[in-house]
């Protein structure tokens, strides 16, 4: 009797353990101080309307994360995992690292709601990860510089040019940039690719199915040549950090800037104002590519070796609701993708970028660091800033990009 009084009792034991597990999410994330608050916001409103649940959350500084994630995929992994969209990915989608959650998508009608990031997060017809927050790419200006030339804002890329000719008639550059740390070239390779090629082209050139010496990538560099050989774009870039640029743009030096939606701080710290500081859609240049735009996207995944999916899956549908998105993405300054979400009408630049990117028919790229693999985004974006520098060298670039594309990608 004694014995089965014992028994019993460990049966117990062991059940309510499982209890306590089954109703556990584990939840690895790389947040800073004021995201980290949102989310754990997020994360209490989950559990209130979950009460069987709880999420343990444990965070990590970004830089350690990039290497501690590549180890908790394969030993001891959470049930939930910060990650970014696109080619990066691929490789944890690839070597079954990621779980398919196209099923979330389709319970819960996210593929309408999340539409505008949903090639991001598809990889062989498949979902594999919830995106809850993204920040738009695009053209700052300067109006007053606009005025001072007569200026109208442009549409095309042929208007465009035409007001680098005013602006270097006023000894104003057209365009600046600083590239001392290669990644701000790329935004303006990405967004002249894909108003030339389009989005799939795009990608399938980051994911080295396309030739750097087919004729549609010369095209590209041959409209990107309309800006660097009559000296429209900052001459110095190469010795410039981002920072200094926006000073260009601030002090009236320069017209427009192809940058991230995180330099409006900067811009309005240097005096820029929402009366002065203006933003724009990159310009048409092919009419028959749908418009595809460049948004960097944040995304939560759920590892294949999690032990509890059920619940897990019940998170990543609450992070994509309109509610979720809102709280974070105020927090964060940035931009929810849920199209039902509410953004601070009182910011003219998350206003318009939440417009933007809501209503994107031809996709959103992550950038060219993101979408291509590190050796190739490091020699590809040391090509863009030496043909702003020495566009008669294009040929030469583009066969040296070739020839890192056939070795790279193997």
């Amino acid at each position: 009797m004694r014995s089965m009084l014992t028994l019993s009792a460990s049966v117990i034991a062991v059940a309510a353990a499982s209890a306590v597990s089954a109703g556990t999410v584990k939840y690895y994330g790389d947040f800073d101080p004021a995201p980290l608050a949102a989310m754990q916001e997020v994360i209490a409103d989950f559990e209130a309307a979950n009460p069987d649940i709880k999420v343990e959350f444990q965070n990590f500084d970004h830089e350690g994360y990039k290497t501690s994630i590549r180890n908790f995929l394969s030993a001891d992994a959470p049930d939930l995992a910060n990650w970014y969209a696109g080619n990066r990915m691929a490789p944890f989608v690839n070597s079954g690292q990621f779980m398919d959650v196209s099923d979330v998508w389709e319970e819960h009608g996210l593929k309408d709601s999340l539409a505008s990031a949903l090639p991001s997060m598809t990889i062989d017809g498949k979902q594999w990860g919830v995106p809850y927050t993204y920040y738009q790419w695009g053209i700052y200006f300067n109006k007053t510089a606009y005025e001072q030339v007569g200026a109208e804002v442009p549409e095309t890329w042929e208007e465009f040019i035409a007001n680098c000719a005013k602006f270097k008639e006023a000894g104003i550059d057209c365009v600046t940039t600083g590239t001392k740390a290669l990644w701000p070239g790329a935004g303006i390779f990405d967004y002249l690719n894909m108003r030339t090629n389009g989005y799939e082209f795009h990608m399938d050139l980051a994911n080295g199915k396309v030739e750097w010496t087919d004729d549609r990538v010369k095209a590209t560099f041959d409209e990107w040549a309309k800006l660097v050989e009559p000296g429209y774009i900052t001459q110095n870039h190469a010795a410039l950090d981002w920072q200094d640029a926006a000073a260009l743009l601030v002090q009236g030096k320069a017209a427009n800037y192809v940058m991230g939606n995180f330099a409006v701080a900067v811009f309005k710290e240097g005096g820029l104002t929402d009366e002065t500081l203006g933003f724009m859609p990159f310009p048409t240049i092919n009419p028959d590519v749908p418009r595809a735009e460049e948004a960097p996207t944040d995304t939560v995944h759920i590892p294949s070796g999690a032990s509890n999916v059920e619940d897990a899956k019940k998170f990543l549908a609450y992070l994509a609701t309109p509610e979720a998105q809102t709280k974070i993405n105020a927090a964060m300054g940035q931009l929810p993708i849920n199209k039902d979400a509410s953004v601070n009408e009182d910011d003219p630049f998350i206003k318009a970028g939440f417009e933007l990117l809501s209503t994107t028919p031809g996709g959103i790229a992550q950038f060219f660091d993101r979408d291509a693999p590190a050796e190739m985004a490091k020699m590809g974006m040391e090509g863009f800033q030496e043909f702003m520098v020495k566009p008669e060298r294009r040929d030469q670039i583009l066969e040296r990009l070739e020839k890192a594309r056939t070795r790279i990608y193997k």
